[in-house]
């Protein structure tokens, strides 16, 4: 997975668990991954655009937290790459459990009654989510973590498909397509990176920089995951206020879509 040949940068030798295709240190000493990290743009401005625009929509809280669970992904992410550290790699790696367990809460009680609290559900994700944290930092297993996150992601797309097929909750085809199918074509990307590391990296070097950008797949995953993840965001907050019976309309900035949410009809 790891690249051949590396440059040393101000962070030192990297002490994490993973080191990712991309060469390190190739176009500052002050960035490890330059591309893997400025890629979590995608993971950092959504969820902030988010934040401010909800807050005008007179929205429910669990959205705001889910924006931040978001956002703290990003910023995590952020500094693992820019430093191939341990201690960064950890804090890119738990909030993705934690802030999945988050989103989790929020779209599995997306037809409950309004300021209601799921207790059982919140202890069973607290209890998953401090399992995993104590079990990944004892044994440094990067698949383990990797099955953990993918069981949360499960979890979301059935639920998803559960509301859709069985609840026949009101829903944004549009959103459920846009995060699904973008999602999924990121982990595909990330997948061929890992698989095809040393292809991939023998392409770029035939290629002039910056155009062989293109081919640094994991960033491609960050952009992708970013936008899959706050289509998610928009189509559970979708989904919960047209069963509370508010107006909602789904609206595009770009290539991002979001959601208007009016008074109760």
């Amino acid at each position: 997975m790891a690249p051949l040949t590396d440059l040393d940068g101000v962070w030192g030798k990297p002490t994490s668990t993973l080191d990712w295709c991309e060469e390190n240190y190739v176009v500052t000493p002050y960035i490890a991954e330059f591309w893997n990290t400025v890629s979590n743009v995608a993971m950092i401005v959504p969820p902030i655009m988010s934040m401010i625009y909800l807050s005008f929509c007179n929205v429910e809280r669990r959205f705001y937290w889910a924006c931040l669970a978001f956002l703290s992904v990003g910023l995590g992410s952020w500094c693992f790459h820019m430093t191939l550290l341990y201690e960064m790699q950890l804090l890119d790696e738990l909030p993705m459990i934690w802030g999945t367990c988050v989103l989790v809460y929020a779209f599995y009680e997306s037809n409950a009654q309004p300021k209601s609290h799921n207790y059982p559900l919140a202890l069973l994700l607290l209890v998953y989510a401090t399992s995993v944290t104590a079990i990944y930092i004892l044994t440094k297993q990067p698949i383990f973590h990797q099955t953990a996150y993918a069981l949360l992601v499960l979890a979301l797309v059935f639920r998803g498909v559960y509301c859709i097929v069985v609840n026949k909750q009101e829903y944004s085809g549009f959103l459920f397509v846009y995060s699904l199918v973008i999602y999924a074509t990121g982990f595909f990307l990330w997948n061929i990176d890992n698989v095809f590391c040393a292809q991939l990296r023998q392409s770029r070097e035939s290629i002039p920089a910056p155009a062989s950008a293109v081919l640094q797949l994991h960033g491609w995953w960050h952009v992708l995951a970013g936008l899959g993840t706050h289509g998610h965001i928009m189509f559970s907050c979708y989904l919960r206020n047209r069963f509370l019976k508010r107006k909602a309309t789904v609206w595009q900035l770009g290539i991002l879509p979001f959601v208007s949410v009016g008074k109760a009809e």
